[in-house]
């Protein structure tokens, strides 16, 4: 089981990197207390950065790593599409081989993925058994520029080749839980029985046709 931690500032360098690891710290006791083994952060930022930057960003990934170690949990690393830090699947995996800590891995988010400047092809970067968990959701098929946090849709709804993504998933070793993160007014505001039931026939249609389920 996994959850999102809820904290900023934790992967790019800032200055509130040490007041935030220590809120992660936090949650990690939290979350382990009641079960859960992984816990990840997205890597939301408008901010500027620089090459060297980016080897304290790894610095800062092994020092979550580290703390995520002490309650027995993974951390995670959530690639965000707007992200001025990292918002493709080769950065992201750039930085979390280079953090190198066995309690850090990387999550892709199919919705971030499809949606920002990755290509399909980036897929085959993977190593097997790499990824920690995956977002399984679709994307619209509207300008990317009027794309955001809001428009994601229910797997099967959309443009993105999941078909593919999942068939490559699998060729990577990926065996791990699904989860659909939708943030539309009609998902959060509908009947969660109603909702819950969409999500998970849309899903497996999408599996069964990518023949992975």
């Amino acid at each position: 089981m996994s959850g999102a931690s809820g904290v900023n500032q934790i992967w790019e360098p800032h200055p509130g990197n040490a007041a935030a690891r220590e809120e992660f710290k936090r949650r990690c006791e939290i979350f382990a207390s009641v079960g859960l083994t992984r816990i990840y952060s997205p890597t939301g930022t408008t901010a500027t950065f620089t090459e060297d930057d980016y080897k304290v960003g790894a610095d800062n990934m092994r020092a979550v790593g580290e703390i995520a170690g002490q309650f027995g949990m993974t951390a995670m690393v959530e690639a965000v599409r707007a992200s001025t830090f990292i918002s493709t699947l080769p950065t992201l995996l750039r930085m979390t081989r280079a953090a190198a800590h066995p309690n850090l891995q990387p999550l892709l988010d199919f919705y971030h993925f499809w949606s920002g400047l990755n290509k399909l092809e980036d897929l085959d970067l993977i190593r097997p058994g790499e990824l920690g968990h995956v977002h399984f959701q679709d994307v619209p098929d509207i300008p990317r520029e009027r794309l955001d946090n809001n428009t994601r849709f229910i797997p099967g709804d959309g443009i993105a080749p999941l078909n593919t993504m999942l068939r490559t998933l699998v060729e990577k070793g990926y065996n791990g839980a699904l989860s659909v993160e939708l943030f539309l007014p009609r998902f959060r505001e509908g009947d969660p029985f109603e909702v819950a039931s969409e999500i998970r026939r849309k899903s497996e249609a999408v599996m069964r046709q990518a023949g992975v389920l």
